[in-house]
């Protein structure tokens, strides 16, 4: 099996190789390690399916939370992300330089910016989850029906996972 990871033996037996050797893992981090793996996974097949995509990642994310919160304050999308907010200024200047992103400044306080997506920047966006889309969609239709209809049925679920996960981080944030 390629990769320092590997699961072996019953697919329930909560058991992985990581580096060589074999720790028993709970649920809860079997569970955290398919997320993790299915995120590098998805990356690794959006770069291969867009190489010639020059945006990292991260300024996918920010083109992604603006169309999500259009019109939000630098702040609020650092807050969003969990990033530090000179994070947020340099991926949001080289959107900026790119043509995805417009500033808007406030009418009351010239000091206080509102981000938009231009076009290019909504056009982004739409072929980031064109490309994900895709890839989920052949690799699915690789899979045994009874899989398909077992991760269809956990969507609701993995919804609820996320709103659950939010709110945790949302607890976190200074007011």
């Amino acid at each position: 099996m390629s990769g320092p990871v590997s699961n072996r033996g019953d697919e329930g037996t909560g058991t992985r190789t990581v580096f060589g050797e074999t720790a028993v893992t709970s649920p809860d981090t079997e569970l955290a390690d398919v997320v993790a793996r299915l995120r590098r996974s998805m990356r690794r097949a959006a770069r291969g399916a867009d190489p010639a995509n020059p945006l990292s990642v991260a300024q996918l994310e920010v083109l992604s939370c603006l169309a999500e919160n259009p019109g939000a304050q630098p702040s609020q999308v650092a807050r969003a992300l969990r990033l530090a907010p000179n994070s947020v200024t340099t991926l949001v200047n080289g959107l900026a330089t790119r043509g995805l992103v417009t500033r808007i400044s406030g009418e009351n306080d010239r000091r206080t910016v509102r981000l938009t997506l231009t076009g290019s920047g909504e056009r982004a966006v739409r072929d980031w989850q064109a490309t994900n889309t895709a890839i989920l969609r052949t690799a699915l239709g690789d899979l045994h029906p009874g899989w398909q209809q077992l991760l269809t049925a956990a969507l609701p679920a993995l919804r609820e996972l996320i709103t659950a996960i939010d709110q945790l981080t949302d607890h976190d944030r200074p007011q």
